[in-house]
């Protein structure tokens, strides 16, 4: 530290290398102190819809800042309105299983968010069990645990079945849309995966909210299956869509992570299969929770433009697949990134909030801004502070991610009342 104060001391703060340039913080920015970004509000308080619309963030001196075209949106407009089919099959959860299908990026892996959003409406309109999960897991999971076994062993998702993903590496894609609604299959045929036509696949609970009261096998006819407590026999070949551990009634909520996703790949899963699903299984309600993945490495405002422009045919696609469906789109978070040695909010995430409401709105779909809910720009500095968001400026915490599905669902309820 203090060969590094001696080097600040003598050395200016960049150094001209043709043209490029090498720099770092004098020795005078490394010890001033500053006052937060954000104010210091209370944990109880923070996020708010009510903020009004947070300005493009500024960028330090010397950083280059695209021009970003103004977006006219409205902000009058109560978005819930058009949830209003999911609110009315509500009344029939006594009756009849009611189905949530959450779809995001990495900010709801865990079953992080889909999660209080279960809780909440399970509490309110019964239900029981996580829903969907892949018969080959990759990620672990807050609500359950997941083994598989081949050949009497415990087997790797990686050393299973051939597994196919519509948000993965072309490899591992098919040419048919075949994937399921999770967007994700697991082929048993021992011709890839010697002994992958015999599984036991065990799903164990890990909170008391996850139990369940009876399993479900989405597969090909040719699989078959059998069950015994937490575990389930398979055996055959064939493709396997998922395995869902739910109630006979009230609200399931299927938490579908897609990491790294845009959330440009629903038009690349099979239209029939999709609407079969949703239409058997009463899929009222679709959330999709995307856009974050754009912002790092897009500084130009037709890229996000496009990609939002992406985002709403995917929506028109899920629409005709699921027409007495209604659907949520969650908005990114504020995400941070370093400039000139100061934290700073990407200026793309303002303008893709602003453009994803718009696009809700004249979409008939409900919108939440997670952006504008956190506290708008330079947020996310504040939730690092109080534990609630990661090192990285962009994912939340366990703490932040039960915040915000919390909020989610609460800006859901209160729909009802208004």
């Amino acid at each position: 530290m203090a060969g590094l104060a001696a080097l600040c001391l003598v050395l200016p703060g960049r150094i001209a290398f043709g043209d490029k340039e090498l720099r770092w913080p004098t020795l005078a920015e490394v010890l001033e102190t500053e006052e937060a970004i954000v104010p210091q509000d209370s944990l109880e308080n923070l996020g708010s819809l009510e903020t009004p619309e947070s300005p493009v963030p500024s960028a330090p001196k010397d950083t280059v800042v695209p021009a970003i075209p103004k977006v006219s949106v409205d902000s009058v407009t109560d978005s819930r309105m058009f949830l209003a089919a999911f609110y009315a099959s509500l009344a029939e959860s006594s009756e009849r299983v009611v189905r949530v299908v959450h779809y995001g990026d990495s900010q709801i892996e865990e079953d992080r968010m889909s999660q209080q959003i279960r809780e909440k409406l399970q509490a309110l309109y019964g239900g029981k069990g996580v829903g969907l999960v892949p018969l080959a897991q990759t990620i672990p999971s807050h609500s359950v645990r997941q083994e598989l076994r081949m050949n009497g062993r415990f087997t790797a998702p990686a050393q299973g079945p051939k597994r196919y993903l519509v948000y993965g590496p072309k490899r591992d894609q098919r040419t048919d849309g075949l994937y399921g609604v999770m967007g994700q299959v697991a082929v048993m045929n021992d011709s890839l995966v010697k002994g992958s036509e015999e599984i036991t696949a065990i799903v164990t609970p890990l909170i008391p909210t996850a139990r369940y009261s009876h399993w479900r096998v989405f597969a090909d006819t040719s699989v078959h299956y059998s069950f015994a407590g937490d575990t389930v026999q398979l055996s055959g070949r064939g493709a396997v869509y998922g395995l869902s551990q739910q109630s006979e009634t009230g609200v399931i909520v299927d938490n579908i992570p897609m990491r790294g996703c845009l959330g440009l790949v629903f038009e690349k899963m099979d239209s029939a299969q999709l609407a079969t699903f949703y239409h058997q299984e009463n899929v009222k309600l679709i959330i999709m929770q995307f856009g974050g993945n754009a912002i790092p490495s897009n500084n130009n405002p037709g890229t996000i433009s496009g990609i939002v422009k992406g985002l709403r045919d995917q929506v028109r696609y899920l629409q005709a697949c699921a027409p007495e469906t209604s659907i949520l789109f969650i908005g990114p978070s504020d995400m941070l990134t370093q400039s000139e040695g100061e934290w700073i909010t990407y200026p793309m995430v303002p303008y893709m909030d602003r453009l994803l409401r718009k696009m809700a709105l004249e979409e008939n779909i409900a919108y939440f801004s997670l952006y504008r809910w956190m506290g708008g720009a330079g947020s996310m500095l504040k939730w690092q502070e109080i534990g609630l968001a990661g090192s990285d400026g962009v994912h939340f915490t366990r703490a932040g991610a039960r915040k915000a599905g919390n909020a989610v669902a609460d800006w859901m309820l209160e729909g009802m009342e208004n």
